[in-house]
């Protein structure tokens, strides 16, 4: 079994949702990527997500816009964000890591090169969010090759006939975008999530992940109630922004951002009781 596998059957057992916290490589620069990386796990992160930094996230709202231009400003790429995940490999080899990001750069860097690297590197998955499935059966068939996982992304408009389109041939998980538009600008709405999760379960037996709009320990929680796993991530960039904008030391920066990651898992591991 893959890691993202193995994780998700490993909570479905202890009748827990995962929590999967979003950072972006490269915010406010290396070093400090790399010790999040290696800190999420004993703060609770089930599964990691690691955003590759582009300079037109065109589905993601202003908190991750910026952590993307901080990354880019210092120098990030997609070749030194494989560097991150071959770093973290080296002192974890059971937490499911996922990059999500754009096709540009992959294509830019060469997609089975990429895949190839990414595999090395110790890569689970890839969400794509530019590369509707019509569109991602090369990334698909290539990553699938080499043990990487390609997770779709359903929607709230995607109705019964694009839900089949999106389940077929989805691996690792799917990816539920909680509310229409970019990152970090609505709230959830644990009703409709409710009903939509009931929606794409009939669609397929794959893990159910929901993210966009969750910014609180208790929304958290709330879907962690419904769902397999629950991402956050605009709400820890921009505690990772405001605190690299204070001027806060890589140690305090740290701290802060672990302390509400731990807040946010515990909520989720706690919300079945």
């Amino acid at each position: 079994m893959s890691r993202l596998a193995t994780r998700f059957a490993t909570l479905k057992a202890s009748r827990r949702s995962a929590f999967i916290p979003f950072i972006t490589a490269g915010d406010p620069d290396s070093t400090i990527t790399a010790a999040l990386l290696r800190a999420l796990p004993a703060a609770g992160a089930d599964i990691i997500e690691l955003g590759v930094p582009f300079s037109d996230p065109m589905a993601d709202g202003p908190a991750i816009q910026s952590s993307s231009l901080r990354a880019l400003s210092g120098g990030m790429n997609l070749a030194k964000t494989l560097d991150l995940v071959t770093g973290f490999r080296r002192h974890d080899t059971q937490t499911p890591l996922v990059l999500m990001g754009y096709y540009n750069p992959i294509h830019a860097y060469g997609l089975s090169r990429f895949v190839a690297d990414a595999s090395a590197a110790g890569v689970d998955g890839l969400i794509t969010v530019d590369l509707p499935p019509e569109e991602d059966g090369g990334l698909r068939t290539t990553a699938l090759a080499h043990g990487i996982d390609v997770v779709r992304l359903a929607t709230p408009t995607s109705d019964e006939n694009r839900l089949r389109t999106i389940t077929a041939d989805a691996s690792g998980f799917l990816y539920y975008v909680s509310v229409a538009g970019v990152t970090g600008t609505k709230d959830v709405a644990e009703s409709d999530v409710k009903m939509a999760i009931a929606r794409v379960r009939k669609a397929s037996q794959l893990p159910v992940a929901v993210g966009f709009g969750i910014k609180t320990a208790e929304q958290a929680a709330r879907i962690a109630r419904l769902a397999d796993a629950v991402v956050v991530g605009s709400a820890i960039v921009t505690r990772i922004g405001a605190a690299h904008g204070e001027g806060r030391n890589g140690e305090e920066l740290l701290a802060h951002t672990l302390q509400f990651c731990k807040e946010l898992a515990d909520a989720v591991h706690g919300a079945r009781g």
